[in-house]
């Protein structure tokens, strides 16, 4: 039924926003990007007052070439650095998007920009202790009146290493398979490819290489470098489970590429080229739900070059992996391009019983269809097999056994994991301005897990009741996307205009049966219990929605260094909840909702941007009804947000500092005015306020860091049951995090690096109401590697002190993390 209402949505979805296509076909923009680029670059300063403002935008000079006034040319382990310096730090116009190749030239045009240099208007150098053995040469020129070409000449091939351009605290990769400024340019927070410094909200993003210096082998891993960000385990160890952003949980809600995905589920990291955290209400963008923020997950996409990579790694508790990562073009003009991923996964943990082993295999194609139009099409098949397992009560007794105890029955723990995960991206480009995205995604989940299920402690508190239960588990979530992308301006303003329609299907089914099952010594446990009666089914049912949304936002430019943001979304969402046992539609929701958003950006320097947003969000309510039976309202979250971005030596490290309140509305609580104990009404609040600082960048050359700190005061605000005042659950006051790594760059032990990490996170209270308080730890981090042009070795130290620490879950339960591991890597790259 509900797969039938999808098509039909997407078939009126895809119609209308063809329609709106072809009418802005037909009526191209006349300016071109370069001279939009012109009219707002073009004012010479700062406008102080209303008055001179207004003068400006008047005046509209000629368009103002920023001068470029040193090259460096300086080898790394990796490949090479391209620095170019201007005039007292003004940004250059990068567009990274029109990067090219010529034969075995990587090419990238700078347009407003001339050259300046003491030796005149041209730079080359030659010289191989300075390019490296794969480059021929290196050379920037002045090829027009207002354009600089930057030219790296491989011998005989393209170059075979890393060839990075950094301009200030911009760094763009010129190798093909990296079209954007490494770490700078997001889509999270406005859909668009805007850099960071453009965005009047807060955004994180966690680059791959990032990932990979610190080891990271589970998706959730992430956390420890983004500041006001807790992980929200489901159990099992997998680094499966949801966030907690700025206070509140994500429910297990998250975006791949752009389009919401579920999870609660194993997520292999063998095809992640970034993560990107946008935190705040992002209803305006993504609809339903994500209350106070979203994880997006960005995949990789076929490369040009081929580049063929095979990584291995070992570690403790019998740890082993193995990656492959083959890329290149199909033909050879290039118009089709493939990827294929694939890793096997087999380790144990220091947790008793708890083994894992997954399959992950993800091919995509791109298609070429002409100089402006692209297909790409990505699969995604992951099954893993573990054993069913949620950690530990949170009862203060659990904090005094060995985190190693497993208290479910090792034979009758399992769960097996199977996904499928189809999209397709179609993308379209009328003009240099204008631009059509169709994008579709299809998930497709199947869980079979049984296992025995912590109930409570006995009297003695050391007995603990249990109950064995067997679930099954299908998920179906379908999306569809149409957007249109156009810039143009308004006299001397400069608008960045996104229209989008979506429809959006999830459909979950279940059914769980149960039996009894003998208790267990949680201080010395003792195996072998089995159900004492057959199993008996107890639930048979489903939940889902339908949601249509069709959203605007428009990216202002009033000045090169003042922006506005505003956007807007609409959604109807259909939910439901029902017994399947007979078929009987338990309740059925409605509801019409817009959410808005609105950030002013304003930049006094190249190095500093202040900025103040509001955004919305909401979510559905279709379990249960309110006392007189009727349907709950959607919660509401809301959120104010200022801070300030402010680059340092020279722009080389970047820090961002920002302040917030987020309020959460209409959450349910008991109805105290009926005799009914389930009777529910919606006069709860919850409220989180907080500081985060984030710090990131290169402070010398090899010499990375990122640091972070978050200070979040969670509560409990109105409630008709809970204390006024609880924490929130799994929420620490205090957390700090420091990971910094240093690589030789010159003589006989180039290559070689060091790093260390720490994390800090305060005590935590669990659950609601507050009735045990978690300790805070403090866990050190350390690597060693070394890399030289195609090849890594690398072993990662994680919790080098051995300390007992826990992660809190969405189920209430506490989840004993990694004592002392190691994990070695060695990578090739051909």
């Amino acid at each position: 039924m509900y797969q039938l209402k999808f098509l039909s949505h997407l078939g009126l979805a895809a119609i209308a926003v063809t329609l709106t296509v072809q009418s802005a076909e037909a009526k191209p923009p006349e300016r071109s990007q370069e001279s939009i680029v012109g009219n707002v670059r073009a004012l010479s300063h700062s406008a102080k007052t209303v008055k001179e403002w207004l003068a400006q935008m008047e005046a509209q000079p000629a368009i103002v070439s920023v001068p470029v006034t040193s090259v460096k040319v300086e080898r790394t382990a990796t490949g090479l650095d391209i620095v170019l310096e201007t005039q007292d730090g003004k940004p250059l116009s990068v567009d990274a998007s029109k990067f090219r190749t010529e034969g075995n030239a990587l090419i990238a045009d700078i347009p407003n920009t001339v050259l300046a240099l003491p030796q005149g208007n041209e730079y080359r150098v030659d010289d191989p202790s300075l390019v490296g053995e794969d480059v021929e040469s290196v050379s920037v020129t002045q090829t027009d009146a207002a354009t600089v070409r930057v030219s790296v000449v491989g011998k005989g091939a393209l170059p075979t290493g890393e060839v990075t351009l950094r301009t200030g605290a911009l760094a763009y990769s010129l190798n093909p398979e990296a079209g954007e400024p490494d770490e700078e340019v997001v889509v999270t927070g406005t859909r668009t490819p805007t850099s960071i410094q453009d965005v009047p909200q807060s955004i994180q993003v966690i680059p791959r290489q990032t990932l990979d210096d610190r080891g990271v082998v589970r998706l959730d891993e992430f956390t420890d470098n983004v500041s006001g960000v807790q992980r929200s385990s489901a159990g099992d160890g997998q680094g499966s489970g949801g966030f907690i952003i700025r206070g509140f949980p994500d429910g297990f809600e998250n975006l791949r590429n752009g389009f919401r995905t579920q999870g609660g589920f194993p997520r292999d990291l063998a095809n992640i080229e970034r993560v990107e955290v946008l935190k705040g209400p992002a209803s305006a963008l993504y609809g339903s739900g994500f209350q106070s923020g979203v994880v997006n997950i960005i995949t990789e996409k076929p490369l040009e070059i081929p580049r063929y990579e095979i990584k291995g790694f070992v570690g403790s508790y019998d740890f082993y992996r193995g990656e492959v990562d083959l890329t290149g073009p199909l033909t050879e003009d290039k118009t089709a391009l493939y990827r294929l991923n694939f890793a096997y996964q087999n380790n144990g943990s220091f947790r008793d019983f708890l083994d894992y082993e997954s399959v992950f295999v993800a091919p995509s194609v791109t298609l070429k269809l002409g100089s402006r139009t692209s297909l790409t099409l990505e699969y995604e098949y992951l099954n893993a097999n573990y054993p069913d397992d949620n950690g530990f009560l949170t009862e203060s007794e659990f904090l005094r056994i060995s985190p190693k105890t497993f208290l479910g029955e090792p034979e009758l723990a399992k769960e097996e994991f199977t996904s499928h995960n189809v999209a397709l991206n179609f993308l379209h480009e009328f003009s240099d301005n204008w631009q059509y995205r169709l994008g579709f995604n299809g998930l497709f989940q199947d869980v079979f897990d049984e296992g025995v299920v912590q109930r409570t402690l006995q009297a003695d508190r050391r007995t603990l009741n249990r109950r064995f239960d067997r679930r099954t588990n299908d998920l179906t979530n379908l999306a569809l996307q149409n957007e249109i992308l156009g810039k143009f301006n308004t006299g001397s303003i400069q608008h960045e205009l996104l229209f989008g329609v979506e429809y959006f299907l999830l459909e979950y089914a279940y059914t769980f049966a149960n039996a009894p099952i003998g208790p267990i010594d949680i201080f010395n446990p003792v195996y072998g219990a089995r159900p004492t009666r057959s199993l008996i089914q107890t639930t048979n049912g489903a939940y889902g929605s339908n949601n249509v949304g069709v959203y605007l936002q428009d990216l202002i430019t009033l000045l090169p260094n003042l922006k506005l943001l505003a956007g807007v979304r609409f959604d109807n969402v259909y939910s439901f909840f029902e017994d399947r046992d007979p078929q009987e539609t338990i309740n059925e929701v409605s509801d019409n909702n817009f959410s808005p958003r609105f950030g002013i950006l304003y930049q006094p320097s190249n190095s500093t941007s202040l900025y103040a947003s509001y955004s919305q969000s909401f979510t559905p309510q279709f379990f249960g009804t309110n006392s007189r039976g009727g349907a709950f309202k959607p919660e509401e979250t809301e959120q104010f947000e200022v801070g300030v971005r402010q680059g340092f030596f020279n722009n080389r490290l970047l820090g961002s500092l920002a302040a917030y309140q987020v309020t959460r509305k209409n959450v349910s609580t008991p109805d105290i005015s009926t005799p009914e104990d389930f009777d529910r009404i919606q006069v709860g609040e919850q409220r989180s306020r907080g500081i985060e600082l984030d710090v990131t960048g290169e402070i010398l050359p090899g010499w990375k860091i990122i640091a972070t700190y978050a200070y979040i005061d969670a509560v409990v605000t109105k409630d008709n049951s809970l204390p006024i005042g609880d924490r929130l659950p799994n929420v620490p006051y205090n957390s700090a995090s420091l990971w910094t790594t240093y690589q030789i760059q010159k003589g006989d032990w180039q290559g070689f690096g060091v790093g260390l990490g720490l994390v800090y996170v305060g005590d935590r209270a669990v659950p609601l109401p507050n009735t045990l308080e978690v300790p805070s730890y403090l866990r050190v981090d350390a690597s060693i590697f070394y890399r030289k042009s195609n090849f890594e070795a690398r072993l990662n130290f994680k919790n080098l002190s051995n300390i007992n620490y826990y992660d809190s879950t969405d189920f209430g339960t506490l989840v004993p993390q990694e004592p002392f591991t190691v994990i070695g890597r060695l990578s090739f790259q051909f």
